[in-house]
């Protein structure tokens, strides 16, 4: 016995040495690119107990691959503001992986967004996608365009400009792009028009994330944000717990951030807190969510506006602040590392319950292993935040048969999604001896779809 457990040892040792040196390789090969490399370090020390099981993975080289995209395309973006003057922005599409379907995930307008932001919501995208069951590779994309306080033609013309150079890499069956921040369905809809233009047909696949009235689905606004509630209540369901009179913080007031509020409240939870990137809302009655609707999606205003038709409501500058507010269940829907230790420090010692990711890559590390330690329930974004992608799956299926599902058939198909992600995480994390860490069982269940598909396919 003690022979056995030695060897075992041993054999955890050399696999923990092996995925080691692969992220120096990553580094290395990837400087100044913080993002990404954070992506990959949380998923490779997540698959040691997957390759000591089978080392097949590691001789057939799964792990350098699937680190490497297969594409990166950057281009130039020139567009002519409404004085005349020509702008230059740079655009981004890394083709990441696409063992099991065309490449699939979003666009992001942010001045933010770089070769580290779009690799590194790439690289989750994989395992996000691979867990949708859906048929559908990894891919993300955007530019460092800002379309806030641009009009809607200076956005026109930018749009057709990206799409210009964006639609020769892209198709129904290559990559089908969708929206992410800053790409909304305005945005979708420019890109869709210059796309047909330059096609010279009507591809409704190409892009989802569509108007209802060209090709969208109905439920594809509302898939994230919903998508998240319903992972999170199935996770508290095991625990005897659920939103129905829970206090909620949700970050964000963006597609996400409404539509998870929105569930929530349908479940029976009091909202009290959302954000942007001014600052966040305090309503110890409970969020009007038509007021944060009409600001947010009608008259495209800063958060802050709300306390004037609220007064009981406080506004508070700065966003990191939100998580300082007493809760039971905390959901961060707005941008990547926006929860750090010290975020989660106040979380837990004001007694939260549990944490779902609704926005990429949201918690850092060290957060994250703030709410292991304390036993808060946590839903990683790969699982919980994949009701957008999954539904952008189904749009693209309504789209090939060229049929509409109603607004029932796609939120019922979207809950047992998300559903059927829970559950396969919770059994791979004890299968795999790490029982309820869905951190650990998510990108076990995703990568093994993804390897499994590679292997098969021959070193490509």
């Amino acid at each position: 016995m003690k022979v056995m457990e030695e060897i075992k040892e041993t054999q955890i040792q050399n696999v923990g040495k092996y995925v080691n040196e692969i992220f120096e390789v990553v580094k290395e090969r990837n400087p100044n690119e913080p993002e990404f490399q954070q992506a990959v370090k949380e998923v490779l020390d997540s698959l040691v107990p997957v390759l000591v099981k089978n080392p097949t993975y590691m001789k057939q080289a799964v792990l350098e691959r699937l680190v490497e995209p297969e594409r990166l395309i950057t281009f130039r973006v020139p567009w002519v503001d409404d004085s005349g003057n020509v702008k230059v922005n740079r655009g981004f599409r890394v083709q990441f992986n696409s063992a099991i379907g065309p490449y699939k995930g979003g666009l992001r307008f942010h001045p933010s967004v770089n070769a580290s932001i779009v690799k590194f919501l790439g690289f989750e995208q994989i395992f996000k996608n691979a867990l949708t069951g859906q048929p559908i590779g990894a891919g993300k994309g955007g530019s460092d365009f800002d379309p806030k306080g641009k009009s809607d033609l200076e956005i026109m013309r930018f749009c057709q400009s990206f799409m210009t150079e964006l639609a020769k890499h892209i198709g129904p069956d290559i990559d089908v792009p969708a929206g992410d921040i800053g790409v909304g369905a305005r945005e979708i809809g420019y890109m869709f028009g210059q796309y047909k233009k330059l096609r010279g047909a009507y591809e409704a696949g190409v892009l989802t994330g569509k108007g209802i009235g060209y090709g969208g689905s109905l439920g594809r606004k509302e898939a994230t944000g919903y998508g998240v509630v319903y992972f999170v209540e199935e996770m508290l369901k095991e625990k005897g717990l659920s939103f129905n009179e829970s206090t909620v913080v949700i970050s964000g007031s963006g597609n996400v951030s409404i539509y998870a509020i929105e569930k929530a409240m349908q479940l029976g939870a009091k909202v009290v807190a959302c954000s942007d990137s001014s600052g966040y809302i305090y309503d110890p009655n409970g969020i009007n969510l038509e007021t944060v609707k009409r600001l947010k999606e009608v008259e495209n205003k800063r958060i802050y506006e709300y306390v004037k038709e609220h007064p009981e409501a406080s506004f508070q500058v700065g966003y990191s602040g939100i998580w300082t507010i007493p809760c039971d269940i905390a959901l961060p829907c707005a941008t990547q590392n926006e929860l750090d230790k010290e975020s989660a420090e106040h979380l837990v010692s004001n007694g939260v319950k549990a944490v779902g990711e609704g926005a990429n890559m949201p918690s850092t590390q060290e957060a994250i292993d703030m709410f292991m330690e304390h036993h808060v329930l946590f839903a990683p974004a790969k699982a919980a935040n994949a009701g957008g992608v999954a539904v952008s799956a189904l749009e693209m299926a309504q789209n090939s048969a060229r049929i509409a599902w109603t607004q029932e058939e796609v939120d019922g198909k979207l809950q047992e999604i998300m559903n059927t992600i829970y559950r396969e995480s919770m059994k791979a994390s004890e299968k795999y001896n790490v029982p309820g860490n869905l951190v650990v069982g998510a990108n076990i269940v995703g990568f093994i779809k993804v390897a499994d598909a590679m292997l098969s396919q021959g070193v490509i």
